[in-house]
């Protein structure tokens, strides 16, 4: 039997993932970090796990799962990023698909116990009929990206069926925080937030009306802490069931930071739903999951953080 005090997390060098190596830390598991550092970066790393520098698409991974024989898996690796996906959607479903494929048949064979899944909610269900959307509301993604996501899930749906695989599919929406990478075309908070306190000035695709469920990482990562333990079989929206206008954002950001200008309005991204909120009620029922951080003291802390990056640059 695999050891139930190892946990390893693929993607631990990224934005949600080093938070969830904490908070595992924290709770005194023993952590493995699997990265390629593609768009994880080393200083997010605690130094209190294990890390292994490897590609969930190269057979180097397995020798991880081999050598570390982990209990509970946690797949945070993935190319995120709608609008790199429409650009190529090759490379997003070898890294989505394949990849989530490679570390299940993986993570099967060295006798894991249980594999929880990040996927993406806001990706999902295309222009949902209803708002909030429900965990049923039918599958229509409107880019690779909320496709290859998907594959995923039916994998894992597919190795519970066929090799008794326990898993937990986790649909979050609009995750931003503190370490949210403000280079990426990912995470508008964290771009209009590095912008606003560097005094250049954001842009917004389309126009801001667009509406998101935005949720802050702590909520995130501890609805994968209640998944060890419940939600077996389950895809359950991981979102706050509320809808924020991108302008709503812009307008709290420039509250909160200082900052006097008006954002730049440039075209709308393909891919991209126009509005969604995730209907929580089953992760509240399955998980015994809520979020609990308010918008507004998400987003301060998230500048808090920036602001202290940058000072310590300069």
């Amino acid at each position: 039997m695999a050891g139930t005090r190892t946990a390893l997390v693929t993607g631990g060098a990224g934005f949600i993932g080093s938070h969830l190596v904490d908070r595992l830390l924290a709770l005194g598991y023993r952590v493995v970090v699997i990265d390629d550092l593609s768009t994880g970066k080393l200083k997010n790393l605690n130094p209190a796990a294990t890390f292994r520098h490897a590609d969930i698409t190269q057979p180097a991974a397995a020798e991880v799962f081999q050598q570390e024989r982990p209990g509970l898996v946690f797949h945070l690796a993935a190319q995120t990023s709608v609008a790199r996906s429409t650009r190529d959607p090759v490379k997003d479903g070898e890294t989505n698909a394949l990849g989530t494929l490679r570390v299940l048949e993986t993570a099967r064979r060295h006798g894991m116990e249980k594999f929880i899944y990040s996927c993406t909610g806001g990706a999902l269900y295309g222009e949902p009929e209803t708002n909030p959307c429900t965990d049923d509301h039918p599958i229509a993604p409107l880019s690779p990206y909320g496709m290859s996501k998907y594959m995923g899930e039916l994998y894992l749906q597919f190795y519970r069926r066929m090799y008794r695989l326990n898993y937990t599919s986790l649909r979050y929406g609009n995750v931003y925080g503190p370490r949210q990478d403000p280079q990426g075309e990912a995470g508008v908070v964290a771009i209009f937030t590095q912008a606003m306190l560097e005094g250049r000035q954001p842009e917004i695709f389309g126009d801001g009306d667009q509406e998101r469920d935005f949720m802050s990482v702590e909520d995130a990562v501890e609805a994968n802490i209640c998944a060890i333990g419940r939600g077996d079989g389950l895809a359950l929206n991981i979102g706050t069931g509320r809808k924020t206008s991108v302008n709503r954002i812009y307008e709290l950001l420039r509250s909160i930071t200082g900052f006097r200008l008006a954002p730049s309005y440039g075209p709308a991204r393909l891919g991209e739903a126009y509005q969604i909120s995730l209907d929580n009620s089953r992760a509240a029922r399955e998980l015994g999951w809520t979020p609990k951080v308010r918008l507004e003291d998400g987003l301060s802390r998230t500048v808090e953080y920036f602001r202290q990056a940058i000072q310590s640059v300069r």
